[in-house]
């Protein structure tokens, strides 16, 4: 009964914005061009995919390469690297641009504020060819690292931190955070923005500590941008990033470094098993699907923020 009305509320609803329909059509073009039609390219998982071929004379084999891929010790090592490393990115992401954002707003020296907002946004700008070039500079034998440490007496001798693969991990989470904490903060000082300030008065009229108005007040009105970027982050917890662990990445730490992007360029492009290299990103973005589903369902179930 109900239908009718519903279907000219949401015509009316569309007339009403069509300027914002408008503006979001280039997207949807851009979408279906570059995101969907690119899924026909999934037939490469369940072929034994040849270039020369015509897609009809291509021989299909079913399963074939998702049985390979998941009996191949590599690709356990691989899964096991990219859920460390975006796990690590992810928990120092939201813990340090959160601490940032509200130390910043704590800030009452307005020229001191911009000056590190400044310092710390100005890192994301660098290309990650150029972070790594540092980053191998500082942690060199001769890098300021092993200078600091020599120099307090640390380590007898200069340590190749990138040969060893168990430090991998760290040095990435901190570099991570060094070129990324800044940017990440910007969307924590709008949401900070939109808290009422008459809050925070009536809670120092009440005697209310920095402290406490920072749990009380300020926290909880991050909680709904935290909650949805949170989700965000889950539905890409396979996506630890490709250039920063192809840079650093040498033959010995490669059993910490190789994610799953460098196990599709390596063993998918290089060795022409496009197969292969199909099925793990398939892999990867089937689980992607279900986390992010997963998290909308359980923050729905919470009565909390989501993204649908």
């Amino acid at each position: 009964m109900n239908h009718p009305s519903r279907s000219s509320s949401f015509l009316k609803r569309l007339i009403q914005q069509r300027v914002l329909v408008l503006m979001s059509i280039p997207f949807v073009i851009w979408a279906l061009i570059f995101k969907y039609i690119p899924l026909w390219g999934w037939t490469m998982a369940f072929q034994k995919y040849r270039p020369a071929r015509a897609f009809a004379d291509q021989e299909w084999v079913g399963w074939k390469n998702f049985r390979f891929l998941f009996s191949d010790n590599t690709f356990y090592r691989v899964l096991r690297n990219t859920l460390v490393m975006s796990s690590i990115k992810l928990v120092l992401g939201f813990v340090t641009a959160i601490t940032l954002a509200i130390l910043l707003n704590e800030l009452k020296n307005l020229i001191f504020k911009r000056f590190v907002q400044t310092v710390s946004y100005l890192p994301h700008f660098i290309s990650w060819v150029v972070a790594s070039s540092i980053v191998l500079t500082v942690l060199s034998p001769e890098g300021i690292i092993n200078v600091i440490l020599s120099h307090f007496h640390v380590i007898d001798k200069p340590v190749l931190w990138l040969a060893k693969g168990e430090y991998f991990w760290g040095i990435l989470g901190a570099t991570e955070v060094w070129k990324d904490v800044g940017w990440n903060t910007i969307v924590y000082l709008a949401a900070i923005t939109t808290i009422d300030p008459a809050q925070y008065e009536a809670a120092e009229i009440d005697g209310a500590s920095r402290f406490q108005r920072i749990r009380h007040i300020t926290l909880p009105g991050l909680k709904p941008v935290i909650i949805i970027l949170l989700i965000m982050s889950l539905g890409n917890i396979l996506e630890s990033g490709f250039e920063p662990q192809y840079l650093l990445g040498n033959g010995m730490n490669v059993d910490y470094s190789e994610n799953l992007d460098i196990f599709v360029l390596k063993y998918g492009m290089a060795m022409s098993n496009f197969s292969l290299g199909t099925a793990a990103g398939m892999f990867k973005t089937v689980v992607s699907f279900i986390f992010l589903f997963s998290a909308n369902y359980i923050a729905k179930k919470m009565g909390e923020s989501r993204l649908f």
